[in-house]
């Protein structure tokens, strides 16, 4: 099976799709018409129900399709990489124009491949732990610059990669409402803080990378090995409360400012499908400091990190009311990686912190050097001091109630199928 090959699918609506044609085939949790949740595949405008499809499958991809029941992929993600390749290889067999199988399944009809549209897409996983890196070093720089002019960086950035531990059990899957957040903010001028709906609520434009076999408590995860512990990636908006973290994020960090809702996209796009789309770490600029030994390798460096276009688009209610598109906010990349995801896992495990299959670690804010690459409203608007001007004849300088915020992500290169992530979606209603 290659992918460099652009074979066609008998699901015909994954031929020239946008996000799963059958190079991509993530994987996800989904229900139907009220059933429990399970496990599914994209492709096109449908989902492959393993299954429903158990039968099809044996040996280890049988035992992969096995681990994925119960509504989540924990089981999954802790077999490791032999397990889902063998998995991949057999839905590339059973859906490619030429399965010898292709007439038994497609007597199966909706059973085997409901639409995706009549589906409910879950979390694919449950997350016991969450956290959040700041590898983005255009953000870095672009929010640095905001609070400190003369000195964007403090001096561990480019030893370390700076991350913080999230909140798991507020983040949901698109299309979960963002409920407007309250908490104390120090209004300008003041001495004193009030109590209060977020005032300045902001997106942030990260990548997932969800976490497969994890490590005994008390051992480390080597450079070497730490891709072999990834399982796959998706996007995640980490919704952030600009005024409340103004506030408190002395001396600790974020806390109210973050925990409220932490959106993802609801599939899990594999470390193979976006094989084709890794290229070299960019190399650091003359002066910047080596990694330490711990967070380097050849092969990392070499390989490890993604070419993945990533956009930002808002709708507001009266865009949607008058039927206008979309408006971009964003277009940037994930080759302004600081750190690779490799360096994140083993910089994680370092210590001995244990990390268990199905945790989610978020990339931090991935915005480019360019205006129109910024991953986040603080940038784009310079901490409110700029309005973004909309086709409606609207304003926006932070999200205002009935805004919708869009994630997409899109993976090119000549001579191999284009692949997606699918959408991550949150809409702002008022706080309560």
């Amino acid at each position: 099976m290659t992918q460099s090959t652009i074979i066609r699918s008998w699901v015909t609506s994954a031929n020239g799709h946008r996000d799963f044609p059958l190079q991509n085939l993530p994987l996800g949790v989904f229900s139907l018409n009220g059933s429990a949740p399970r496990s599914g595949v994209a492709i096109g405008e449908h989902i492959f129900d393993l299954h429903a499809a158990l039968d099809f499958f044996e040996g280890q991809a049988r035992g992969a399709v096995e681990a994925t029941a119960g509504g989540q992929l924990n089981a999954f993600f802790d077999l490791g990489r032999g397990p889902r390749i063998a998995l991949r290889e057999r839905l590339f067999e059973l859906l490619s124009e030429g399965s010898t199988l292709r007439g038994k399944l497609e007597a199966l009809g909706a059973k085997v491949l409901p639409l995706a549209a009549d589906c409910q897409m879950h979390l694919p996983a449950k997350i016991n732990d969450y956290t959040d890196f700041y590898v983005g070093i255009e953000h870095a720089q672009n929010v640095g610059k905001l609070f400190r002019p003369e000195n964007p960086l403090l001096p561990n950035y480019k030893y370390v990669p700076i991350g913080y531990h999230g909140r798991a059990s507020t983040i949901r899957p698109s299309g979960t409402d963002v409920r407007r957040p309250k908490g104390q903010t120090l209004p300008a001028g003041q001495t004193e803080p009030t109590f209060g709906p977020c005032a300045r609520l902001d997106y942030e434009l990260e990548l997932g990378i969800w976490i497969g076999q994890g490590n005994a408590m008390g051992d480390s995860i080597a450079i070497g090995d730490a891709a072999e512990h990834i399982a796959g990636f998706c996007l995640l908006n980490d919704w952030s409360a600009r005024d409340i973290q103004a506030w408190e994020y002395q001396p600790l960090g974020p806390f109210l400012s973050k925990s409220f809702i932490t959106s993802i996209s609801p599939w899990v796009v594999t470390a193979e499908a976006l094989e084709p789309f890794r290229k070299a770490q960019p190399a650091r600029p003359e002066g910047d400091p080596q990694p330490l030994s711990y967070l380097s390798d050849t092969r990392d460096q070499a390989a490890g990190a993604f070419d993945i276009e990533l956009e930002v688009l808002l709708t507001t209610q009266t865009m949607r009311e008058q039927n206008l598109p979309a408006h971009r906010l964003t277009l940037s990349n994930t080759r302004h990686m600081y750190w690779t995801v490799a360096q994140m896992v083993a910089h994680h495990s370092v210590n001995g912190c244990q990390l268990q299959a199905g945790d989610l670690f978020g990339s931090g804010t991935l915005s480019g050097p360019e205006a129109g690459q910024f991953g986040s409203l603080l940038e784009i608007t310079e901490g409110g001091k700029k309005s973004i001007e909309l086709a409606s004849g609207e304003v926006r300088k932070f999200l205002e109630d009935g805004d919708e915020i869009i994630l997409r992500a899109r993976c090119t290169r000549d001579g191999f199928a284009s692949i997606g992530f699918g959408e991550c979606r949150g809409t702002v209603v008022a706080a309560r």
